[in-house]
């Protein structure tokens, strides 16, 4: 992971956000990985989502696992909270760390090698418990640090660098994640930021499970006719379902216009936006249709993007566990230490 920082200069004219900071100060180290990588991308699109937001980068804390989407943190967000864990484990951490300060906006950014093999098992648990958490899962088909075998998420039939097929099923963590009741599911294109950009803003307000897998080519890899990870192949088969967009919870804004129509929408900022009401038998809010309508996609060899499924539910680990607003680094040594008398009586509750 690289810790070469980046030089503080700013330009006079770099807009500042509702705090004063300009998207320089969320920015990170430089980066350390190929040029051309999807996963840069996605490092500008986190970086543009916290600067509209206006969120200070020390209530963020940021996790990763091991692999090259795992160094993508050290890029963006100096001032925040850091964590890089094993290979596999990043969920564990984040659940630990969610537990300890449920005041923190958890961030977890993860590979397809680090998430759909030997972190399997984490991911799914993390989704169970409904963790406050955003997971990126930076989707590549290759395991790029290792010289490019076959992920996890390779298609059937892709072809290598070296020109050999793969012969296994691929798992999809859209279809993965909605079938383990994750109440966020999105997927996206590391080069469409103007996609990007809106479901990685949602993901951060969403409270609970927010996944969004991003289709983010190896350029040294898997960026060749016949992978189905690479630049071109993501850009002739992604439809999007719908069109993503993210207003923060201001002053409510309202709107009526027909379907099909267009309407323009003044935001909060002063920025305009041209909305599309799409088809009204889509309804990302109902699981069966969100998981049916993906693998029909699938089947016709189309990747579909957006906000695909969102639940209503609004509980997460932390109300599920009933643990208190105050993180554990402020309760006092009084109550975090209450004494013998109170510690045999809770352990009588186990007998």
């Amino acid at each position: 992971m690289s810790y070469i920082t980046k030089p503080q200069a700013h330009h006079p004219s770099l807009k500042p956000n509702a705090l004063g900071l300009t998207r320089r100060d969320y920015e990170g180290a430089i980066t350390t990985l190929c040029a051309g990588c999807g996963h840069d991308s996605i490092t500008a699109a986190f970086i543009q989502a916290f600067w509209e937001l206006d969120m200070e980068p020390h209530t963020v804390a940021k996790l990763s696992g091991i692999g090259c989407s795992s160094k993508t943190p050290a890029y963006f967000l100096r001032e925040a909270h850091g964590f890089n864990s094993v290979h596999g484990r990043m969920p564990a951490v984040a659940t630990g760390a969610g537990a300890a300060n449920s005041q923190l906006k958890l961030v977890g950014v993860s590979g397809d090698g680090d998430s759909l093999s030997i972190g399997l098992g984490q991911l799914c648990h993390a989704i169970r418990r409904n963790l406050n958490l955003l997971y990126v899962l930076e989707n590549n088909g290759v395991y790029g640090l290792t010289k490019g075998q076959f992920s996890a998420s390779a298609d059937p039939g892709s072809l290598n660098k070296r020109g050999t097929a793969n012969t296994m099923p691929a798992i999809d963590s859209v279809l993965l994640a909605i079938n383990l009741g994750a109440t966020f599911v999105a997927r996206s294109f590391s080069g469409d930021k103007e996609q990007l950009v809106p479901l990685i803003k949602a993901g951060l307000m969403h409270k609970g499970f927010a996944f969004i897998d991003v289709i983010s080519p190896c350029v040294t890899f898997n960026d060749h006719e016949g992978s189905t990870k690479s630049y071109a192949y993501t850009r002739r088969h992604q439809i999007e379902v719908v069109e993503a967009d993210f207003v923060p919870g201001r002053r409510e804004i309202t709107v009526d216009y027909d379907p099909g129509s267009v309407k323009e929408v003044t935001l909060h900022n002063g920025d305009r936006i041209m909305l599309r009401k799409v088809a009204e038998d889509y309804d990302p809010l109902d699981r069966d249709q969100a998981y049916a309508y993906i693998r029909d996609r699938q089947k016709v060899g189309e990747l579909a993007t957006g906000l695909l499924y969102m639940s209503g539910m609004t509980s997460d680990m932390n109300d599920q566990l009933r643990t208190g607003d105050t993180p554990l680094t402020q309760v006092s040594h009084g109550d975090l230490c209450p004494g013998s008398a109170e510690l045999e009586k809770l352990m009588s509750r186990y007998r």
